[in-house]
């Protein structure tokens, strides 16, 4: 047994924990607060529990996909067939997109390098069997967070990188200026998505006897719609501001409608129980945020690791070694940073004002600026 092991040296117990800490960092920090002159029997009280609960916890040792990447020193990204402003690529083949920033992410994280993501592109139908299967290490594609997939697919959403809302798109000369002018329009839209079941409640909602015309594959859909087979085309309203610029012929033609029918977070996708990996993806995510509220910028990330604020050089590496408790080294966060900038940065280059979508941030402001996103401390 550890503690009679450790308690049979006939070491006080600040001892015993300092030899933890460089294991189980968090056990350790369980026990310090106790007095030094606390009885050893009392403080056996307290340690042996604590033991036990993380030898029988599935957090004592590695997971399998975590020791996966880091054996192949590559990150299986399952990303979009191509949606501007997520992931889409060029003509050289190169990834771009918030969603392929967030890969890049956790590959400079884990692997030290940005660089080393094999890009899996998945439809809607293929991008969870995908994941599930083993074919990719998390999914990174504009995937909404619901209590069935969340719930039923043996999979976790690990956290919200994007809020997101279903409108529609119509053509001006149909002159329909509302979703509730919809009533018995042909509606194209794609298969196997929240959208299909939520163009559904919304027709049975408001009593409009819309008729969907339902595609397996996006590209089929958006042809339909602009071959003139449908009325309206219905996606994420981001989704349908990248569709307007990059897909029509003539932006100025199409319109997207005031209305949003429902709530669509994004967020990446893991295996469920494989909790190592699933804390790595979401504390990288996390990390970025932070970066943001903390002004730390893709720039500016080695100068701030002089800072003087506390919170700074403990997401940078340089006073707390946050990295012991995801099995990644110190320096994770700050590689990460370097490597994409942070959620800011990211938002501004694929999305905002400095993409051609120019979308506003709106929700997707920091929570201290009126908007929703936040990361838990980094602590």
């Amino acid at each position: 047994m550890i503690a009679q092991s450790l308690l049979s040296q006939n070491m006080g117990h600040i001892e015993i924990c300092s030899k933890l800490s460089g294991r189980w960092p968090l056990l350790a920090e369980s026990v310090v607060p106790l007095p030094g002159n606390l009885p050893m029997s009392a403080f056996a009280l307290r340690l042996v529990p604590l033991l036990l609960a993380l030898l029988l916890s599935p957090l004592a040792q590695a997971g399998k996909t975590l020791d996966a990447v880091k054996a192949r020193k590559e990150v299986i990204c399952g990303v979009s067939t191509g949606l501007a402003g997520f992931s889409a690529s060029d003509s050289k083949g190169n990834w771009r997109g918030l969603d392929v920033d967030i890969c890049k992410a956790i590959a400079a994280a884990v692997v030290a390098d940005p660089g080393r993501v094999r890009w899996t592109p998945l439809n809607a139908q293929q991008r969870f069997a995908a994941l599930q299967s083993g074919e990719v290490d998390l999914l990174s594609r504009n995937t909404s967070w619901t209590l069935t997939r969340d719930a039923s697919l043996g999979l976790h959403f690990t956290g919200i990188v994007f809020y997101d809302g279903q409108g529609f798109m119509v053509a001006k000369k149909s002159k329909i200026s509302s979703a509730k002018q919809l009533s018995n329009a042909e509606v194209c839209v794609q298969s196997g998505t929240t959208t299909e079941k939520n163009l559904s409640d919304y027709g049975r909602a408001q009593n409009l006897k819309m008729k969907p015309v339902v595609f397996e594959s996006f590209e089929a859909s958006l042809k339909a719609f602009f071959s003139g087979r449908c009325q309206a085309y219905t996606t994420d309203a981001t989704s349908l501001a990248a569709i307007l610029q990059r897909e029509a012929r003539n932006p100025d033609d199409y319109a997207i409608l005031p209305e949003l029918i429902s709530k669509e977070p994004l967020g990446p996708v893991v295996r469920r129980g494989d909790d190592e990996w699933f804390a790595v993806v979401k504390w990288v995510v996390n990390a970025l945020i932070e970066a943001e509220e903390l002004g730390i910028t893709q720039a500016n990330a080695d100068a701030q690791k002089a800072s003087a604020n506390p919170a700074v050089l403990r997401l940078l590496g340089q006073s707390e070694d946050l990295g012991k408790s995801l099995q990644l080294d110190r320096d994770w966060a700050y590689r990460a940073i370097r490597a994409v900038g942070n959620y800011g940065e990211i938002y501004e280059r694929n999305l905002g004002s400095a993409s051609t979508l120019k979308l506003s941030r709106g929700a997707n402001r920091l929570w201290s600026k009126g908007g929703l996103i936040y990361a838990p401390p980094l602590r």
